[in-house]
């Protein structure tokens, strides 16, 4: 093919080399090596002046070292005068960290963690500083009108029950001259007192407010009255701050990440300032990291090539059962389900609140534990029939491999006959290897995305399917400006 160059880094050569085999051209000539400090340096050997590169590299082993030598790649492409530079990244890296520090329901945390206390009791003397209190609109005043005796009157006709300290501090502390901008003092004045319910931020009982509004000009003003002290709340939920005793509520029972950076911004404005045009991957963890990047990105579908190991290797699949092992990969299991016209099962976690046995104390970093969190238990059900039935298990990523076999466990409870496991990114970290050999898993099949050598000498319950030809035709299509969608 003229004008087209295919680079392989080092975390993936011999998927980078099967990709030219079915392009039917041969791998660009490239240095990489480590300098002494485990720098990396990259040498082009041939010119790509003029043409389209597209540069293989994954996700995997030495995550960090292996994207830093993808970006020195881009950076030599560019500067060599390449027309177009590709990124193929069969496993994206840090595609599954959050992009922002809030809590499963989408609200922002506000509290500071257990596990930060010992970072900040060398801060602020122990204590950090009080957030300043909002300042409140002082309107100018003219001539006095007896607010006082208007409001006293109002509140006695108040069916609402307010405490009597609020009311007394209403009358001291609102103004008693005229609020308005006009000049004409005898004109009688229409008071309208409220009561309103102000929601605390730690989700504790509700803190009553009392106003006085004015309508009887075009400018509303309101002036917050005191709130009885029994009623009042810490103001200590974002941080501790000084003189404050009463304990706030626990922080969250997995801990408050806060500060968390938004790596999927990060990974895609390196990308972008590196060089890249465009960028070829595979099943994203999540789809919506495409919108993270002001490039082209092809989401390329392993999909059809699990369809087609299913088919051609799992005897009688037609009676089978796909099973999702959480919530998050329901939808991608039942478009798997619904194409091949099987049955589909999801494997639910059920977190529940057991007892209170954490505590710290947030009022102050140095001082005693005061306040518990709640500690949650989850329990594994399975919704669906598996009893005497062949089940495959379909998910993109398997790290420590603790979900897909705590779902095996739970198939096998459930009566299953037959277990496999059907995974894209297959990365096996840790122990995850020693984890599938004792579970009740009888096969695994994995994607090439990630090398699997090591993989299958340590295991033998593992098979490989190819997504190489897959990745060759999509580069072959955007190179022909041919559309990729007919792949799927």
């Amino acid at each position: 093919m003229r004008n087209l160059t295919v680079l392989n880094g080092s975390s993936h050569p011999r998927l980078g080399e099967d990709i030219c085999k079915r392009l039917g051209i041969a791998p660009g000539r490239v240095t990489l090596r480590k300098f002494a400090n485990q720098e990396t340096n990259v040498e082009i050997g041939e010119s790509v002046r003029g043409a389209e590169v597209y540069i293989v590299q994954s996700g995997c082993g030495n995550v960090n070292d292996n994207f830093m030598e993808l970006l020195i790649l881009i950076a030599a492409c560019r500067t060599a005068s390449a027309t177009k530079i590709t990124a193929v990244i069969p496993s994206f890296p840090y595609g599954r960290q959050p992009g922002a520090t809030d809590r499963k329901n989408g609200t922002f945390l506000t509290r500071l963690g257990p596990e930060d206390v010992d970072k900040y009791k060398g801060m602020y003397g122990g204590v950090l500083p009080q957030t300043p209190e909002p300042q409140f609109f002082d309107p100018p005043r003219s001539q006095p009108t007896p607010l006082k005796f208007a409001l006293k009157k109002q509140m006695s006709k108040s069916q609402s029950s307010i405490p009597e300290s609020a009311v007394a501090s209403a009358l001291s502390t609102s103004p008693s001259e005229d609020l308005s901008l006009g000049t004409s003092p005898q004109k009688p004045r229409s008071i309208q007192t409220r009561t309103e319910s102000v929601p605390s931020i730690d989700g504790l009982k509700d803190t009553t407010r009392v106003s006085t509004i004015s309508i009887s000009q075009s400018n509303i003003v309101v002036t917050p009255l005191t709130v009885p002290k029994e009623k009042q709340q810490s103001a200590a939920l974002v941080f501790p701050t000084m003189g404050t005793n009463s304990a706030s509520p626990a922080a969250e029972a997995n801990g408050y990440k806060h500060w968390t950076a938004r790596s999927g911004t990060l990974i895609a404005n390196l990308l972008v300032t590196a060089g890249a045009d465009h960028v070829i991957t595979m099943d994203l963890h999540d789809p919506q990291f495409q919108g993270f990047f002001d490039i082209p990105v092809d989401n390329l579908y392993s999909q059809p090539l699990i369809l087609k190991h299913i088919k051609e290797n799992i005897p009688k699949y037609e009676r089978a059962v796909i099973v999702s092992p959480d919530a998050g990969g329901a939808k991608r299991a039942t478009s798997i389900a619904d194409k091949l016209n099987m049955e589909f099962a999801l494997i639910h976690k059920e977190r529940r609140r057991k007892t209170q046995s954490r505590s710290m104390s947030v009022s102050n970093l140095t001082g005693p534990a005061a306040t518990a969190n709640p500690v949650f238990v989850s329990d594994m059900m399975i919704v669906g029939d598996v009893k005497d039935r062949v089940c495959i298990l379909i998910d993109d990523i398997a790290d420590t491999s603790i979900t897909i076999t705590q779902a095996a466990k739970i198939l096998q409870q459930s009566g299953a006959t037959k277990i496999y496991a059907i995974i894209t990114h297959a990365m096996m970290s840790g122990d995850a290897l020693d984890r599938i050999n004792e579970s009740p898993i009888d096969e695994v099949i994995v994607s090439n995305t990630i090398p699997q050598e090591e993989h299958m000498k340590k295991c033998s319950k593992i098979r490989v399917f190819d997504v190489a030809p897959l990745f060759a035709e999509a580069i072959r299509r955007i190179h022909n400006g041919e559309s990729i969608s007919f792949l799927f």
